[in-house]
């Protein structure tokens, strides 16, 4: 016949699964905002590298229009010395006009591609000057990346052995307690910005709140026979002794996962 849990037995595993948990919050806490701030980096230099790639097939489509525009200049040329030259042997005027009609558009032509040539200049010219810019820019997130990987890197290294060890012993720990208990922790905990569900009574008071505990109701906590709720804030209490024996045993175990 299996052995019946005690309330004491019940109170010092959740108040040992409230100081694993803290302890792995806290390691969560040193690490901070470093792995949301790597993964921000990581966006925006796509971003950039995205955008320096369209700038640069924009230069090479510009680079590509002025090449085409100096080929009709050349050949507008070309015709405009041929007709040129075949005006020398014309026979009669009309002759004479239709060539120079012919000569007068290939002039246009020439005018019209210069425009357009001088226009996709001072576009290439826009578009190397983002390029420059982003290039700049790239490079200064690229660095930022770096630092901030390094330092997610060392704060990982400190701290990755330790927070795996603890969160598996949250798991054996969590598999002690019965499960209506654990759902009521869970809750708690989640819902407290600060993560405590269970806390200790300290200087007549629940852990973190000035609300004063009656004596007679401390009397009862002390007495560990049942599990006892702060009417406030809806959190598990455990009296200050059991607390300060459990905090004892679980710092072995931080120890000992710091040196892993």
């Amino acid at each position: 016949m299996a052995k019946e849990v005690t309330v004491e037995e019940k109170l010092r595993a959740l108040y040992d699964l409230q100081l694993i948990d803290s302890r792995i919050d806290r390691i969560r806490n040193i690490r901070g905002e470093l792995p949301l701030e790597v993964e921000d980096l990581e966006d925006e230099i796509g971003g950039l590298e995205t955008r320096m790639e369209k700038l640069n097939t924009d230069v090479k489509e510009f680079d590509l229009e002025v090449k085409a525009k100096k080929n009709l200049i050349k050949e507008s040329e070309e015709k405009i010395a041929k007709y040129e030259t075949q005006q020398k042997n014309v026979r009669n005027n009309r002759e004479f006009d239709a060539l120079s009609k012919e000569i007068e558009f290939q002039e246009l032509e020439i005018q019209l591609a210069e425009k357009r040539i001088r226009e996709f200049k001072a576009k290439m010219d826009t578009k190397k000057e983002a390029v420059a810019q982003a290039t700049e820019k790239l490079t200064e997130r690229k660095s930022h990346l770096e630092f901030k990987k390094s330092e997610l890197d060392n704060i990982l290294q400190e701290t990755q052995d330790e927070e795996e060890l603890l969160i598996s012993e949250s798991k054996k720990q969590r598999a002690l307690i019965e499960e209506r208990l654990l759902f009521a922790y869970t809750r708690l905990r989640n819902s407290a910005r600060n993560g405590l569900a269970v806390v200790a009574v300290e200087r007549g008071a629940s852990g973190g709140s000035f609300f004063t505990i009656p004596p007679q109701r401390q009397l009862e906590i002390a007495a560990r026979k049942k599990i006892i709720s702060d009417e406030h804030s809806g959190r598990i209490l455990v009296d200050p002794e059991l607390a300060r024996e459990e905090e004892e045993k679980m710092q072995k175990l931080f120890s000992s996962a710091k040196k892993k």
